[in-house]
């Protein structure tokens, strides 16, 4: 069962669909007005938008009580470039203090205690502390609405990106573990993205996988298999041989399996399904193959 929401009716679509769509990446946002004032907040309606130019794009929203534009897309159309600063955990109450809606004119450097350093060719200045700095300039504001809680969207072309040394390893590829991102959910809420977080799903740009729609009926309709378990075997191209499967009668887990259910089919392959679920969340999808297919 559902509920569904009409978002020009519901009342509380707004708070709703902040939680839905989440995590969000924060765009930590330097610019500075045409008499050199600057202004840094912190925005979640943000994410990377094309390679090549390199695009990213973010959103300040009119303020919902009255419409009023922020600070930032005011700074962006009077010099129309931004640096873009990621937020990790260990500035992230900083960055929170930052989003206080202080009087036009004041530095949120200095309240924040974040350490402004000069860019390279853009006039706003980067967040010393931010593990990634990207140097953009404005390409374009879209504003959706002039009502309150309308997003203006703005396209920043990246002309540097600046990372943190102590996050790259030999091959210069960032450690995503290292770097200890943190993104916006609904509410108050945030979350951080540690080692223990970190998984890798297998991209089936690399292969032609055969498709759920392909396995046998009783993988398919599997009581024990998820989702996930089936889009795993769903993502390999050839099955094991007729061979392979054979020889793994040999393996002692699974011959004790085999023997426990002599003459219980129904039984047999629920115990098969619970030791190929098993393999599959450890990565060993092609054994996990060979399980299935032994009934």
């Amino acid at each position: 069962m559902t509920k569904t929401i009409d978002p020009n009716i519901h009342p509380q679509f707004d708070n709703l669909i902040k939680y839905a769509i989440a995590p969000r990446p924060i765009c930590f946002a330097s610019t500075v007005d045409k008499t050199g004032n600057i202004n840094l907040s912190p925005f979640s309606y943000f994410n990377f938008m094309s390679h090549n130019p390199a695009i990213c794009v973010f959103s300040p929203l009119r303020r919902m009580r009255d419409g009023s534009t922020k600070h930032t897309i005011e700074n962006i159309k009077e010099v129309p470039e931004v640096v873009i600063n990621i937020v990790n955990y260990a500035m992230v109450q900083q960055q929170s203090l930052a989003s206080t809606e202080y009087p036009k004119g004041i530095n949120e450097f200095h309240k924040s205690g974040l350490t402004p350093v000069p860019s390279e060719l853009v006039t706003p200045p980067r967040v010393a502390e931010s593990p990634v700095q990207l140097e953009c300039k404005v390409r374009e504001v879209i504003e959706l609405s002039d009502a309150p809680g309308a997003g203006n969207l703005v396209l920043a072309e990246v002309l540097r990106m600046h990372v943190h040394k102590t996050l790259l390893d030999e091959n210069n590829h960032i450690d995503q573990a290292k770097l200890d991102l943190v993104a916006r959910l609904g509410g108050d809420w945030y979350c951080r993205v540690t080692a223990d977080s970190l998984f890798q799903v297998a991209k089936p740009l690399r292969n032609l996988g055969m498709g759920i729609d392909q396995l046998p009926r009783h993988i398919r309709l599997s009581s024990i298999l998820t989702g996930n378990h089936l889009g795993k075997l769903g993502n390999v191209e050839t099955l094991p041989s007729e061979e392979e499967v054979a020889a793994l009668r040999g393996d002692e887990e699974i011959r004790d399996i085999i023997n426990a259910f002599i003459g219980d089919k129904a039984a047999l392959q629920i115990h098969l399904h619970r030791k190929a679920a098993e393999l599959l969340d450890m990565g060993e999808v092609y054994k996990a193959w060979r399980v299935l297919l032994l009934v």
